[in-house]
């Protein structure tokens, strides 16, 4: 059993499926600081202010008017955090489409080389084995 899961863990699938959820980690960070730090400023810039981050309704509980979404949640209040959810949104758009590009790259990568493969000469075949056994008995006979 210890030699089956050796096996199944040192195939190729495996490392490349832990090395693409290392990368994806890294990746949702990246685009996570984007939109926290990049689109959602300009967003609210855009829509007069707005901030995203600290967009909640209160749903049972005190909080203090204008405190921030962080500071809510730590006061024990229900809240209703609608703008993390439009930034996850924002999120999932951006993951979505870098994805779709990337993967768009692969399969352009695969037909371009699909169709060198396809234009490659043929290399001419050897004799079969036929041929080569008739030539065989014909210089045996000599």
């Amino acid at each position: 059993m210890i030699k089956e899961f050796k096996d199944f863990i040192a195939k190729g699938n495996v490392m490349d499926l832990a090395v693409g959820i290392i990368i994806g980690a890294a990746f949702t960070a990246i685009v996570s600081s984007l939109v926290a730090d990049l689109i959602n400023p300009l967003v609210g810039l855009v829509l007069g202010g707005v901030d995203f981050a600290n967009m909640y309704v209160v749903l049972s509980g005190t909080v203090v008017q204008g405190v921030g979404l962080e500071t809510a949640r730590e006061s024990g209040a229900a809240v209703f955090a609608y703008g993390a959810f439009i930034t996850a949104c924002i999120n999932f758009v951006i993951i979505a489409f870098v994805v779709f590009m990337l993967v768009k790259g692969v399969n352009r990568l695969k037909d371009a080389s699909a169709k060198e493969e396809a234009a490659a000469p043929e290399t001419p075949a050897g004799p079969t084995e036929t041929e080569l056994l008739a030539e065989i008995l014909a210089a045996l006979k000599k």
